[in-house]
């Protein structure tokens, strides 16, 4: 849109546009946000499944992608600061035409297209989970094989009525019993008592119980 009205992409060839393009350099802010990454809007979701991926393969790669991150931050806000704010010291830029309705139109719904996708990305990601598992494949073949494979076992030993054991479910542990722990008879062989407990069996001289306990 610049270039249409100055036919320069030359950054010294502007600056101070904000006075005569306000409506311009605000939407022009919220792009260089996404741009950069700004939670609440789509280059957020995007850059952190990115990382979040790529954390899960290297932690060094991932550093370098963050360093990256704050990178383009510095040279978007650069840009931004260089091109839109301070006075207008280009004379050729002091009557510039603002947005136009055309423009409107096709600025506007990306605007909400950018807050939209960085709210609420669940809609896209259901349309992207296909795609993105067979890149997966074919990148890594064996990644989705253990996980699949144990959920197969999983819900065959469901289907046939066993429970599966502590350490095939996943997220789940159960420490084996201690030795003194393991049987919780006396030495007589009986369950110890317990308060408010009636033996299994009333011994000599005891009352018996009649009726539902």
């Amino acid at each position: 849109m610049l270039y249409e009205r100055r036919h320069t992409r030359l950054i010294s060839e502007f600056g101070g546009l904000s006075t005569p393009m306000p409506n311009f350099a605000a939407i022009y802010m919220i792009a260089s946000l996404s741009s950069l990454g700004l939670p609440l809007l789509n280059g957020f979701i995007g850059e952190f499944t990115i990382l979040r991926g790529t954390y899960e393969v290297s932690i060094k790669y991932t550093a370098w992608a963050s360093f990256g991150i704050i990178l383009g931050a510095a040279y978007l806000l650069w840009l931004y600061q260089r091109v839109m704010f301070g006075p207008v010291t280009n004379p050729a830029n002091e009557h510039l035409e603002d947005l136009n309705a055309r423009e409107y139109a096709t600025l506007i719904p990306l605007v909400i297209l950018m807050f939209w996708i960085g709210i609420y990305p669940k809609p896209l990601f259901r349309y992207l989970e296909r795609p993105v598992q067979q890149i997966v494949e074919q990148v890594n073949p064996g990644y989705y094989g253990a996980e699949r494979a144990a959920a197969l076992v999983y819900k065959g030993r469901l289907e046939s009525g066993r429970l599966p054991a502590a350490n095939a479910m996943p997220g789940m542990s159960m420490p084996s019993p201690a030795k003194d722990d393991a049987d919780p008879r006396n030495g007589s062989g009986q369950m110890p008592a317990m308060p408010g407990n009636v033996p299994a069996t009333p011994s000599e001289g005891s009352p018996r119980l009649a009726g539902p306990v």
